[in-house]
């Protein structure tokens, strides 16, 4: 495990805990969530080139940087170079601290047209897209990927050699292929050669199925990977990261949260998007995909939970929450089982 990670000129000591960049989950409040929580370099929301080269305000929006998110990359997603090329000057001016090329997403309504983990059908096309991209801002490029397309066709050594040689100053790797979507187990083998490759001189970071301390510390101690991100393990769990840091420095767990601790973190997160947002019905229906996420395995829930899932006011969902702390406030969820499904 390295004592230092570098990207350009931003250097972190010890193994840093990146927040993965997630679509409609990485906005503003989530991540000063995960923030207070410990977390040490974050994303925005993945971006469309296309949008951001027909200047699209939505998109535009998704790039807004805050005081704390620091270090802080923007990451984008196309199948155009001259598009990406464009996109990455656009994402520049809103000073990240690293812009990320997306070359891993599963979802149809990205790798049909020909972006995220599709170009690991692509290769060439893959390094002169990153190329250009460096070539063409100031501050450090890096990319997140896959395994591969399919149980038969995981190029990502080869990937992560082509894209060291298109200068990308670090490379996350998600230890599944695009088939997989997100289901199975993550493989971290193929991660770990990566990184120990002879040729490999660039920051690996192991991505997949961390939720837990103890998972951190086995996929460390497997692959001597430089960093460990973590996506759908902190949705409604923004604490795991302190968690996570607290065992991997102690070789404890922290007793997990109760319902009613668990209740403050949300409505502290909602609070700050309820500010943020312009308008109150709209600030909540971006956390409804935390809400789900928030209450694992609580017994009778359901009605509560539909409840919550349907509340379109912020009077509504803090008189539920106030049900949910009656019914359970001392009660400790089971985070470590539910927070990947």
């Amino acid at each position: 495990m390295g004592e230092q990670l570098k990207i350009g000129n931003l250097e972190i000591d010890g193994v840093p805990l990146f927040l993965a960049p997630m679509e409609d989950v990485t906005y503003k409040s989530f991540r000063w969530m995960c923030k207070k929580f410990g977390v040490d370099v974050m994303y925005t929301e993945f971006v469309s080139s296309e949008a951001l080269v027909r200047n699209v305000e939505k998109s535009k929006l998704k790039m807004e940087l805050f005081d704390f998110d620091r270090p802080v990359a923007v990451q984008i997603y196309g199948h155009n170079i001259d598009s990406m090329v464009r996109a990455a000057q656009v994402a520049e001016e809103f000073n990240p601290d690293f812009i990320d090329i997306n070359f891993g997403c599963p979802m149809k309504k990205i790798i049909r047209h020909g972006a995220g983990a599709a170009l690991l059908q692509d290769l060439p096309k893959m390094q002169k897209m990153s190329t250009e991209i460096v070539k063409a801002v100031q501050v450090p490029v890096t990319a997140k990927t896959r395994l591969g397309w399919s149980e038969s066709d995981k190029p990502v050594l080869e990937a992560a050699l082509r894209l060291q040689d298109a200068g990308i100053q670090a490379l996350a790797i998600h230890g599944r292929t695009r088939e997989q979507l997100y289901t199975g187990t993550a493989d971290w083998t193929l991660i770990g050669e990566v990184k120990n490759h002879p040729q490999i001189a660039i920051p690996i970071i192991g991505n997949g199925d961390i939720n837990s301390g103890e998972k951190a510390r086995t996929f460390l101690e497997q692959t001597d990977v430089d960093a460990l991100m973590i996506g759908r393990g902190a949705i409604g769990r923004p604490w795991l990261f302190k968690e996570i840091k607290h065992y991997l420095r102690t070789g404890e767990n922290l007793a997990p949260p109760t319902v009613a601790e668990v209740v403050d973190v949300l409505r502290g997160q909602l609070k700050m998007n309820l500010e943020w947002k312009d308008n109150e019905r709209s600030g909540i229906l971006m956390m409804r995909r935390h809400f789900a996420k928030y209450f694992p395995g609580l017994p009778g829930f359901r009605e509560l939970k539909i409840k919550l899932l349907t509340a379109e006011t912020n009077t509504e969902v803090n008189e539920i929450l106030d049900k949910i702390v009656d019914m359970y406030g001392s009660y400790q969820p089971d985070f470590t089982n539910a927070s990947l499904k």
